[in-house]
């Protein structure tokens, strides 16, 4: 890997003195002091702060290079900010991120006593010269700045798809969108981050799949979908895990979310030789697996129903997937918990004593027969859609509940029973909910013109404050290609970019990421 540093000699003002030193060069000392009295001591020179690039060196994938510096005042650092620039033509904004010297000394980036300061640059084009700009903080508030040219080597994706995408609409140049980059949850390895140009920004080796991963605290917590154990990724590429202290629990599956305290898992289990297939959800601490609070969907639903004076067994079965809970998100509104069965409806369920708030699901399918669960159902004015079938639900910058509307009917129910509607096309549907009158409405809807049908697994995640939304249709035409589609505040097609997949394993789901504003604190 080559690199290049041009020393920039000004630096930006900002508060104290020493913004006029020559920060980084072996520059001559500053002007002569006055001579002392003859009785004083000579004073000793004024030290100019230098800083070198010692070195760059390569990380574990062509995305991830280590750039150290040498500092000559490592005392006086605060932070340091970098940012790689967009390649010519790119509608993507830079990769900036910055980190406080407390970060960079808790990873072990920073060692005072030989001046050394290593930071970890990622989201580099592959294959690519690379624009670094760096800025050096001191705790005088002066900034100083030099660039560094990161030369990375080409990046062969060992599945043959995300480095290879079929571009059916570009984002021009100067597009408005909400986002610039988003990362996939890939059944095929860790994460993948990719641009609004379609260029690949950071991937890792690993073979073990990320379909259950969240990006929380700079960072991936991704849970094991073979076993109960969880793993933090780092962007520098290091990876720690522990096992999450629930002795039943057998695996992870579908997604992870914000939580309350942490972050909602979910989970299978095998109670007393009983399968508990996908209707176990926990808050759970991301840097540790401690278990704040845990809900057996089960028991949701066994309590309401039997509170009624109705029997539960009918619809409550465990040892089949008679829920297959695929998302679940947190709504601090109301101190609730929002839960996607994907069998049957999304739910509504209080976070403390896990009981049913309500329900929004397709009426014409077996759940509805039971009078508890119809009678907490909300109602849709005529022409709205339901959910069927649907997944990752979560809540609008707006307030709104937010899901992806498969359209397909249900697959594990008894037999003989209605299953709900299948539906020819998928559609992304935003809900206003009114629990007071038990009604919900439909507030927006996109369906691409009804020409795109992603039955399975598949997503939409508006990106924070903004609402723009990234559309994940994991399984289009017949389930060989996903979609990655950006929509912007007036649900325009930004960009839409395919991938070659087999079933959900390239992009069962997928979400915005802020590369341009990472603070490590």
């Amino acid at each position: 890997m080559a690199v290049t540093v041009a020393l920039l000699l000004a630096g930006c003002g900002g508060g104290g003195g020493g913004g006029s030193s020559a920060f980084f060069a072996t520059a001559a000392p500053e002007a002569s002091v006055a001579a002392p009295a003859p009785t004083a001591p000579a004073p000793a020179p004024v030290e100019v702060d230098a800083i070198d690039v010692a070195a760059v060196r390569a990380g574990v994938s062509p995305f991830i290079a280590f750039v150290d510096l040498k500092l000559s005042n490592i005392e006086a650092l605060a932070a340091v900010r970098w940012r790689i620039e967009p390649k010519p033509g790119s509608a993507t904004k830079p990769v900036d991120v910055r980190y406080t010297k407390a970060y960079l000394e808790r990873r072990g980036y920073s060692a005072s006593v030989d001046g050394r300061l290593t930071i970890p640059v990622f989201g580099l084009y592959a294959n690519h010269a690379n624009d670094v700009a760096v800025e050096v903080e001191r705790n005088d508030h002066t900034v100083r700045a030099l660039r560094t040219q990161v030369v990375t080597a080409a990046y062969v994706d060992p599945s043959g798809i995300y480095d290879r995408p079929r571009i059916l609409k570009p984002r021009a140049a100067g597009e408005a969108l909400g986002f610039d980059f988003f990362y996939m949850r890939s059944a095929l390895g860790y994460p993948v981050v990719v641009d609004s140009d379609g260029q690949m920004r950071w991937a890792v080796p690993g073979t073990k799949s990320s379909s259950s991963s969240f990006f929380h605290g700079n960072g991936f917590v991704i849970g094991d979908s073979a076993a109960p154990t969880m793993r933090r990724l780092e962007f520098d590429g290091t990876v720690r895990e522990f096992a999450l202290p629930l002795p039943d629990t057998t695996n992870f599956h579908h997604t992870i979310d914000t939580g309350k305290q942490g972050v909602l898992v979910e989970l299978d289990a095998n109670i007393n030789g009983v399968a508990i297939i996908e209707s176990i959800l926990a808050d759970v601490d991301p840097d540790s697996g401690t278990v704040f609070k845990q809900w057996d969907l089960a028991d949701t639903f066994s309590r309401h129903m039997q509170n009624a004076g109705e029997d539960s067994t009918a619809f409550v079965r465990p040892g089949t997937d008679w829920f297959h809970m695929n998302a679940a998100t947190y709504d601090p509104r109301d101190d609730s918990l929002i839960v996607s069965s994907r069998e049957n409806f999304v739910v509504k369920i209080d976070y403390a004593s896990g009981d049913l708030r309500w329900i929004l699901g397709d009426p014409s399918k077996y759940w509805h027969g039971f009078p508890s669960l119809a009678a907490s159902s909300l109602t849709l004015a005529a022409g709205a859609l339901y959910p069927i079938g649907q997944h990752a639900v979560s809540i609008t910058h707006g307030g709104d509940l937010l899901l992806f509307n498969n359209g397909l009917a249900s697959l594990n129910q008894p037999v003989g029973v209605p299953v709900g509607d299948n539906r020819s096309y998928s559609a992304v549907l935003a809900y206003t909910i009114d629990a007071a009158s038990q009604s919900a409405s439909e507030v927006w809807r996109f369906d691409y013109g009804q020409t795109i049908l992603s039955d399975i697994c598949s997503s939409a995640y508006e990106a924070g404050a903004d609402t723009s939304i990234l559309v994940s249709y994991a399984v289009a035409d017949q389930r060989t290609h996903a979609r990655l589609v950006a929509l912007d505040e007036s649900r325009r097609v930004v960009f839409d970019f395919e991938y070659a997949t087999s079933g959900c394993s390239t992009s069962w789901n997928a979400k915005p990421i802020d590369l341009g504003a990472l603070r490590f604190e």
